[in-house]
């Protein structure tokens, strides 16, 4: 797979010489296959089959022990029991071997002792400035150079062929089930990885080495549990950078799937919409199901990604029309009408025609072959559409109208530089004559649909690449204690997002004359680090109009409120003016455990609890990227007036939530949480009516 002989991972995918410690001479056994699988994919360098009790394996000559090889090892292979790992592991350091593939399994996987055991594996692979792949993996295969470090059953038969597309999965068994996927399907495959433990090489790290080889075009990745967010993210923004489609397939979403996952690979399952959200952020696809993925990849090998997310629908039959139409809906994509004159020309042509799109050009394409090209070049001319499907049954596999089909689809489609999806029935040898020039080959017409509609997806987020600049905030730096509302209020000012002119007072009758100087009416709120959840308390009180009004409820909170909460800091009353009309939205900020700070915005007040209409993002993002978070909210129409009130100032929104990400960013290890809510949208403006600053646990 690797060109790059110098990266941190190339001793793996590129090794000029490999060791298999514990080799055997059946390939059969998880021992000899390894040995097998190097020979059958033509891996030149040195093999060395290391086994003290034979002296030759699958024709080799054997080697009783590491050491005792006269040449340097790149690569070693430890087929051993997990009891003979860290012996095996150091004589391979002393070797001066570069990187291993440890086939055990029974470490972190079982439990604390073996998470011991694990960690004194790490201990000394990290002395002798060794990688280490695994333990508890299948290895890894990659098909430029042939090294096959790895006893998948997934090569089995023969090696995949050769193409351009990276697999990578922490799941062996079901990695395997990607690879005999890829091959049955076809597909070109550049090198497979299993990470297993990730001890060391984690699944992030793959995808970084994969997406900067040059005969990398495509990734799928299969993943449980994310152990490097941050190498995870560079990643996937590097993919974006260079164009190349990344999809992935992450498990644990409910949770017993998230159970499943913990016990299985030890690794942390993390939030699953804070996952999604990263997916989205950086240009890549989550795929819901196995076949969705190689339907992605697939694609992605053949044609060229759309340029949006208009459709053009070709078909004989007016029932796949419908159908594929309402697939398009369902993915997103839009199947405007042909022009007028172009629906006039082409009925002019064929009465018995539906030409508007779904431009059906019905079973009389028999009597007139010539149909089908005319067709579908004034859809090309006058539609312009960004991506089209033609779907033409099982006449494709016809002996006597499928060459005549090929002919005229590839000679009108020549140059088109937009992706078709031609649905029909096809041997491989009749599918490849299609792909090989560019035409995606589908039976199913929704799935077709459905990989254009992700093409368009990857192409949209290919098209938001690159980060714009942040805002700066100064000293961002939050101390790690517990604020109150105020304190909160004074260090999100200082970041330079809006609140109200405020006082904090510590009895009734200075509350009375701080209501009257602000000016009247006012809102009165018990200000303490202990009570998070003022209204509960009795501790906000809404549009007081006089000066008797402010002291009596001021009198009550500072009586009533200490007795409901025994031992809660009482810091006095905020006195606040009343903010006026507006949108009220719900800003905030979290540390996820596996993602890192995320930020949030959605409607505030009961809708957050009754819509759930929030949109998430990782931190810190720009202005631009927060004012794409606004538009993805469900309700976003809301912001722009309804029912005769006057719109939000979205800018200004936008504001609040980036400064508000890079505060959070700034203070990843010691605040929880940031949560602003409501934030007051306003025609002009926005402002914080509420916040909340929690620090981190231990912080």
């Amino acid at each position: 797979m690797v060109q790059d002989s110098s990266g941190p991972l190339a001793a793996f995918f590129a090794p000029r010489s490999i060791a298999v410690i514990g080799a055997s001479d059946d390939p059969v056994r998880i021992g000899g296959r390894p040995v097998d699988f190097c020979k059958a994919a033509g891996f030149s360098g040195p093999l060395y089959p290391v086994n003290p009790t034979r002296e030759t394996v699958q024709g080799l000559k054997a080697w009783p022990s590491i050491d005792a090889i006269p040449g340097e090892v790149d690569l070693a292979v430890l087929a051993v029991p997990a009891a003979r790992a860290e012996e095996t592991l150091e004589a391979c350091g002393q070797k001066g071997v570069k990187a291993a593939v440890i086939f055990s399994a029974g470490f972190s996987e079982v439990g604390a002792e073996g998470a011991a055991a694990q960690a004194r594996l790490l201990e000394i692979a990290r002395r002798h400035g060794m990688r280490i792949l695994g333990p508890n993996c299948l290895g890894c295969y990659s098909g430029a150079s042939g090294a096959c470090a790895t006893f998948t059953s997934g090569l089995e038969g023969g090696m995949p062929k050769r193409g351009g597309i990276g697999l990578i999965t922490q799941s062996g068994a079901y990695g395997t089930h990607l690879l005999s996927m890829a091959k049955t399907r076809r597909l070109g495959v550049s090198g497979w990885v299993s990470t297993g433990n990730e001890a060391d090489v984690t699944v992030a790290e793959c995808l970084e080495h994969m997406v900067d080889q040059p005969d990398v075009t495509a990734i799928g990745v299969y993943m449980e549990g994310v152990n490097d967010a941050p190498r995870l993210i560079r990643a996937l923004k590097r993919a974006r950078e260079l164009g190349k489609p990344v999809a992935i397939i992450k498990v644990g979403s409910s949770e017993v799937g998230a159970v499943a996952v913990q016990s299985h690979t030890a690794s942390l399952a993390g939030s699953d919409a804070s996952f999604q959200a990263v997916i989205e952020q950086y240009g890549a696809v989550r795929s819901r199901t196995t076949e969705e993925m190689f339907d992605t990849l697939y694609a992605a090998s053949v044609a060229p990604l759309p340029t949006g997310k208009r459709l053009g629908i070709l078909t004989v039959s007016g029932g796949a029309g419908v159908l594929m139409a309402d697939a398009a809906e369902l993915h997103g994509m839009t199947v405007p009408p042909m022009p007028e004159a172009s629906v006039t020309k082409l009925l002019e042509r064929n009465p018995f025609a539906s030409p508007r799109n779904p431009v059906d050009i019905t079973a009389h394409a028999l009597n007139d072959f010539d149909l089908i090209p005319e067709y579908l070049a004034e859809m090309m001319r006058a539609g312009d559409y960004d991506a089209y499907t033609g779907f033409f049954t099982s006449w494709t596999a016809s002996p006597v109208l499928g060459p005549r089909l090929r002919k005229v689809l590839l000679e009108t489609l020549e140059g088109s530089g937009r992706p078709f999806a031609l649905i029909g029935l096809f041997n491989d040898e009749q599918a490849s004559e299609y792909e090989e020039r560019g035409v995606l080959c589908f039976a199913d017409p929704s799935r077709a649909v459905s990989a254009l509609a992700i093409m368009a997806r990857l192409a949209d987020g290919f098209g938001h690449g690159g980060d714009a600049a942040l805002p700066v905030i100064g000293d961002p730096v939050i101390a790690a204690a517990q604020m109150d509302e105020a304190t909160a209020k004074a260090r999100l000012a200082a970041a330079g997002i809006p609140v109200l002119p405020e006082r904090v007072v510590k009895s009734a009758e200075a509350a009375a004359e701080a209501a009257e100087e602000m000016g009247l009416p006012v809102v009165l709120k018990i200000v303490s680090p202990d009570i998070a959840h003022k209204t509960e308390v009795g501790g906000v009180a809404l549009g007081l109009a006089t000066a008797e009004a402010v002291r009596a409820e001021a009198a009550r909170m500072l009586t009533e409120i200490p007795a409901k909460v025994p031992g809660a800091r009482i810091s006095g009353v905020l006195v606040s003016p009343m903010a006026g009309e507006g949108v009220e939205l719900i800003v905030g900020t979290q540390r996820d455990p596996a993602m890192g700070p995320m930020v949030m915005v959605g409607f505030g007040g009961v809708l957050t609890e009754v819509l759930e209409d929030v949109v998430l993002a990782h931190a810190p993002v720009s202005e631009a990227q927060a004012l794409g978070m606004l538009d993805r909210l469900r309700g976003t129409r809301i912001l722009d007036g309804v029912r005769g009130r006057l719109g939000v100032d979205r800018a200004a929104v936008a504001a609040v939530i980036s400064r508000l990400s890079v505060l959070a960013a700034a203070n990843a290890g010691n605040v929880e949480s940031i949560e602003i809510n409501p934030l007051l949208a306003r025609e002009d403006g926005a402002v914080a009516l509420d916040a909340l600053i929690l620090p981190a646990e231990g912080a």
